[in-house]
């Protein structure tokens, strides 16, 4: 009996020495690159701040502001910070050398999945999308419409995925422009002032899904969500190792039905050569502490540890790989 117990301890030991443990006592003092001062970016960085404080008391991550994703694709492989936020298609242009990079930049390394559900939507002006039967973003190809459409500025890889989507379909913005219409590039905010002041006919743009922005702009003038094909969801997916996405039925009061689209998501990532004790007390501090991320804005609230290892962008950091791992997700 004493030997068979004696046998169940050194079995159990043996069990835990293999699990990821948090190292004892640690304090980390890192910096985390985002994007502009009050937007969701700097809400996760708080979020990822306050879960790593609950798990390593007396740490601190400090937001950085940047200018997005671009930006801290360049500011991670410099070192100037130690965490950043990047969508996983500014990665893929990253990987690949493609503009703005001259040369490939792979020290990228996935830590977590942040959100996947900034979706790109069509907003037309219902009066606009009726007198010209757009039901699917082909038909302003098919139909060579003059369509004066809003996307956002340049240097944001969104307005990238946009332009792809409206090439896509056969409407590149010079064939617009060709046809009377205008694509312009312009910030969030100021896209639903054009729209509201009858300056612009359409939003094509990354947005969580029932965004206030895009609530405010139903309440002021009538709006139609127009999907794509399949076959153009397919292309885009493929250009920019992005993923396709259904905005549901219903989710707005004036579009009834499922809207095909295509989505970007956005990620935190280390260095490759990332102290590898601190890859794994980061990523452990975020498993243990979702809540703390997920609670910073209710578009966070679908954030779970499963999304968190789902990521397909660039290889995890392989103490992140471990950890996740351990956990049975990955």
């Amino acid at each position: 009996m004493k030997h068979s117990l004696k046998s169940v301890f050194v079995a159990a030991a043996l069990a835990v020495s293999v699990l990821p443990l948090q190292s004892a006592h640690a304090e980390y003092n890192l910096t985390l690159c985002g994007a502009s001062p009050g937007g969701l970016w700097s809400l996760l960085g708080a979020g990822t701040d306050a879960a790593v404080k609950e798990a390593f008391p007396g740490s601190t991550v400090t937001y950085q502001t940047s200018g997005g994703g671009f930006a801290n694709v360049v500011l991670l492989d410099q070192g100037k910070c130690d965490l950043a936020i990047i969508h996983d298609a500014e990665v893929k242009s990253a990987r690949a050398g493609e503009q703005p990079f001259s040369a490939p930049v792979d020290s990228m390394r996935s830590l977590a999945v942040m959100y996947t559900w900034a979706p790109m939507q069509m907003l037309v002006s219902k009066d606009y999308a009726e007198e010209n039967g757009i039901t699917t973003l082909e038909d302003i190809a098919a139909k060579k419409l003059p369509i004066n459409i809003l996307l956002n500025k340049k240097g944001n890889v969104v307005s990238d995925v946009g332009a792809s989507m409206l090439k896509a379909v056969g409407a590149s913005p010079e064939q617009i422009e060709e046809w009377g219409g205008s694509v312009t590039y312009a910030a969030s905010k100021e896209q639903g002032e054009l729209m509201r002041d009858r300056r612009a006919d359409a939003i094509l743009n990354s947005l969580f899904v029932n965004h206030s922005s895009i609530r405010e702009l139903a309440s002021a003038i009538d709006l139609s969500l127009i999907p794509v094909t399949q076959g153009t969801a397919d292309a885009v997916v493929k250009e920019w190792n992005i993923a396709p996405f259904t905005i549901k039925g219903g989710t707005y009061d004036w579009a009834p039905n499922d809207t095909l689209t295509v989505t970007v998501s956005a990620q935190l990532f280390v260095r490759e050569d990332a102290d590898p004790a601190m890859v794994k007390d980061i990523t452990m501090a975020l498993l243990d502490h979702s809540d703390k991320i997920s609670g910073v804005h209710k578009a966070m609230a679908a954030l779970d540890t499963k999304l968190m290892a789902s990521g397909s962008a660039a290889p995890y950091h392989q103490a992140a790989e471990e950890v996740y791992k351990a956990r049975g997700l990955r």
